[in-house]
């Protein structure tokens, strides 16, 4: 089954748009592990991130050295010091220019490490996600396999481009701004470090309380959300019972506990710029103060005041910013690891022969029996001969297994035990690509792509010439629509064909059967989505296209199905009645019954 995936409080954005930086961040639950191999990525990219490290060095290395000149030009103007005040102050330019130089590098490297770093990780997730089998996708919430592509390489992203750097910059500042600092003056350098207690006291205060009301708020947010979501698309049902008096009161409810949520969330946040930059204040009250006196003791310079409370704000920045840059790598390190952990999933086995070359293909399935999970039996001891060139039906109640032959066959699943034989060819003998090849599967709902006409029916044979193409949409009935729509084969199918009707998207799969040409069809209840009419006008497109190739068809309307050589009946997995239409009717059995139940009226 598939993966459970942490909550993520913090990913969208907070209340007004802006991210909340105490919001509680994800954590990986092997991160050693997974450092390991997002190091591999960025070993792969070494220069990129070794010019990285030499401009935050170099920008740190000028972020330093500005104050120093700064106070240097102070004390040459109050007399303290000798030298050329205009070579200090041009020195000071340089500096900051190359400072600021050095921060726009820094920003396009990061920029580009990241986007080439998340390219590698999307090119390697798509294709993996390519070669994953059918149970995988069948097992695990597609919106959860999206959100590793989407949300999961974007928290990576960001993470590379800005609090990658951002950490760099931060630790080499610290370390070089309280170094410089102990070297002028290490009793003012431990006077002022005395704010940095009460900046962590209060940090970890006020995020513990923005922490809990913003869980609160995501939650509350996400059923907020989950109410709007299932009122739009439940709309026609909430208008039918008169249901909206109680809906809005319910949302009215949920959006007042939200506010309050809100309230104390962005309240606790607001409160903490004022009350760091009150704690900053009193650091230059502390440096004004005892610099003061250790400037009429002669300790210190007056420009060395000047320079310690410029270091002094170096030094508060980084300490306030590190917190939320913690929390930002563990997300992005907790989306690696879910990246990772598909990554590592076994793909799909691509060895085995080729299907021998013929012209027609005879199925036969003996004594197969399969459980999608173990102990729970959906196909027992299953044993059927489809004739080359014939057309098989096989019908039954939901959950009796029709579908399951098919995913069989086509080797979505492997069985369990038995054998599934093409021309004598155990399926599990031959290659995947090669078995595909020889068939052309129609579903329930016609799954098509935002493309081309032209596109959509080439998708299995991309070599078909435009003569062939338009012999398909003569012979599957689906040329007349496609000759009105405004570019014709040219036309882009929106949202997977929303732009045309149910029948003539299912028109179009049958169009694309033809020009692929299978020697094996399957026609899984490839009419049970439309009106009676089209489903006419599909049968006949259906019988065109079966003509001499081995088909299987599933469907729980008989009448698609009463012209099948052979149809089998399927309850519980198992083979309970063989025969032709004719023949299940005289002997009133279980197909009888279901014909019953569908035309005349009984009682189910």
């Amino acid at each position: 089954m598939g993966e459970k995936t942490q909550t993520l409080v913090g990913r969208g954005p907070g209340m007004g748009g802006m991210p909340n930086r105490f919001a509680e961040a994800e954590h990986a639950d092997h991160v050693m592990a997974t450092l390991v191999r997002l190091v591999k990525y960025f070993a792969k990219e070494r220069f990129m991130v070794i010019a990285m490290l030499a401009v935050v060095i170099g920008r740190t290395l000028c972020g330093i050295a500005g104050p120093s000149l700064q106070s240097r030009a102070i004390d040459i103007i109050a007399g303290e010091r000798t030298g050329n005040f205009t070579a200090t102050l041009s020195a000071m330019l340089g500096i900051y220019l190359l400072y600021s130089a050095g921060h726009l590098a820094q920003g396009v490297i990061s920029a580009h490490l990241s986007q080439r770093i998340v390219r590698k990780m999307r090119e390697e997730l798509f294709e993996k996600l390519m070669g994953l089998p059918i149970r995988y996708m069948d097992t695990h919430s597609h919106g959860d396999v999206m959100s590793r592509m989407t949300n999961d390489i974007e928290n990576i992203s960001n993470t590379i481009s800005s609090s990658l750097s951002s950490l760099f910059s931060g630790v080499l500042t610290v370390i070089g701004t309280v170094s410089i600092m102990f070297w002028y003056c290490w009793q003012l350098a431990l006077l002022s470090f005395t704010t940095v207690i009460l900046t962590l006291i209060v940090t970890k205060v006020l995020s513990g309380r923005v922490r809990r009301y913003s869980r609160e708020r995501q939650k509350l947010l996400g059923k907020l959300n989950g109410t709007v979501e299932e009122m739009i698309s439940g709309y026609h049902t909430v208008v039918a019972y008169n249901h909206q008096e109680i809906t809005l009161r319910e949302f009215k409810d949920t959006a007042d506990t939200l506010t309050k949520a809100g309230v104390r969330t962005d309240a606790f946040s607001g409160v903490m710029g004022p009350i760091m930059n009150c704690v900053s204040n009193i650091g230059f009250v502390i440096i004004a103060a005892f610099g003061g006196y250790f400037s009429l003791t002669g300790l210190i310079s007056v420009g060395v005041i000047s320079a310690f409370i410029v270091y002094a704000r170096q030094f508060s920045h980084p300490i306030n910013n590190l917190a939320s840059v913690y929390g930002q790598m563990q997300t992005a390190i907790a989306g690696a690891e879910r990246v990772f952990a598909v990554l590592d999933e076994k793909n799909e086995y691509a060895g085995g022969e080729d299907i021998r070359p013929a012209k027609t293909i005879t199925l036969e399935f003996r004594n197969v029996n399969f459980a999608y999970v173990q102990g729970n039996p959906v196909i027992r001891d299953f044993s059927l001969t489809v004739p080359a060139g014939k057309k098989i039906a096989l019908v039954g109640a939901t959950g009796s297994g029709k579908t399951t032959i098919v995913n069989l066959l086509m080797r979505f699943y492997d069985i369990d035990s038995g054998q599934i034989l093409v021309n004598d060819q155990d399926i599990r003998e031959v290659s995947r690509t090669s078995l595909r090849r020889q068939i052309a599967i129609v579903l329930q709902d016609a799954a098509l792509f935002s493309d081309t006409v032209y596109h959509n029916l080439t998708y299995a044979n991309d070599s078909a010439a435009m003569e062939e193409i338009e012999k398909a949409a003569k012979l599957s009935h689906s040329k007349d629509f496609i000759d009105q729509l405004p570019q014709g084969y040219d036309t882009v199918l929106t949202r997977s064909g929303e732009n045309i009707s149910q029948g003539e998207r299912q028109l179009l799969t049958i169009a694309r059967t033809f020009v692929a040409d299978p020697k094996i069809l399957i026609f899984d209840e490839a009419t049970s989505n439309v009106d009676t009419r089209t489903e006419k006008v599909i049968q006949t497109a259906m019988q065109q296209i079966m003509r001499d190739r081995t088909s299987i068809v599933i469907a729980h309307r008989l009448s698609t199905i009463r012209e099948s050589d052979i149809i089998v009946v399927m309850d519980q997995g198992r083979i309970v009645e063989t025969g032709t239409h004719a023949s299940l009717l005289a002997d009133k059995g279980k197909y009888y019954e279901l014909y019953r139940t569908q035309y005349a009226g009984m009682k189910t």
